[in-house]
């Protein structure tokens, strides 16, 4: 069984990567996106680090992988941005008042990787920061259809980020494909896979696979040796078998 690594990784861990490392990198094959067209998109950030993609779903509540979370370190949301290291760009930081990991995630199964944040305040919609709406239907997005993906890291395997918001077309696989090549892994149910001559990358985590103007899937993993490989297409958890769970979620705050 190919060996496999979560989308999120530290950039200071490159020297010394093992199976279970994780490296921070980003779309591949992309281009940089028009500033704020995905007024959604959100920095997860580890002492102003970018680390992890995420994006809006309500004035408070930001969807992401499970994975993304490092239980020793505070996350912080950075909304409204487009070059992290614009200052002046207009972008908000916000702190995360909860985590709300999925019971059932499994790390070395890659099952149930999502996660909710409610964030300590609510956010002001604008121009630059809005919300993404979620797929409602369970049927699957047939295969074939082009989405997209959208994070912020490098342009290669290994390189070193961007500072920029980068985007790439996908195209959605066959279950029955995904299966095949991620032989064990992969569960019809809750995941789908997709590939192009672009693609997400380590670094992408969390950030939502869009298809139309809805998020369907949410970022999770990748092959280890190669970004964006058709070896082993990039899996995304599948946010229709979640719908129940997050509404849950958000109607339970107080």
């Amino acid at each position: 069984m190919m060996t496999i690594i979560s989308l999120l990784l530290l950039t200071s861990l490159l020297p010394h990567l093992t199976f279970t490392a994780r490296v921070n990198v980003g779309i591949v094959n992309g281009q940089e996106a028009t500033p704020h067209s995905r007024p959604y998109m959100v920095s997860l950030q580890e002492d102003k680090e970018h680390v992890c993609g995420g994006f809006l779903i309500s004035d408070e509540f930001v969807l992401t992988a499970a994975h993304c979370r490092d239980k020793k370190k505070k996350l912080t949301v950075v909304v409204g941005a487009h070059n992290l290291k614009n200052e002046n760009e207009g972008s908000v930081r916000i702190g995360v008042k909860s985590y709300h990991q999925h019971p059932d995630y499994c790390c070395d199964s890659h099952l149930n990787d999502i996660m909710l944040l409610r964030l300590e305040k609510k956010v002001k919609q604008s121009k630059t920061v809005n919300m993404i709406s979620l797929i409602k239907n369970k049927k699957d997005t047939e295969s074939g259809t082009v989405c997209s993906v959208a994070g912020w890291g490098s342009l290669r395997t290994n390189g070193s980020a961007s500072d920029c918001l980068m985007e790439a077309k996908v195209k959605i696989k066959n279950n029955t494909e995904c299966e095949r090549r991620w032989e064990g892994i992969y569960s019809v149910s809750k995941m789908m896979c997709a590939y192009s001559h672009g693609g997400s990358c380590n670094g992408d985590s969390g950030g939502p696979l869009v298809c139309g103007d809805t998020a369907v899937g949410v970022t999770s993993f990748g092959y280890e040796l190669r970004c964006n490989a058709l070896k082993k297409p990039n899996v995304y958890t599948k946010i229709s078998a979640y719908v129940p769970w997050i509404y849950k979620i958000i109607r339970n705050v107080k």
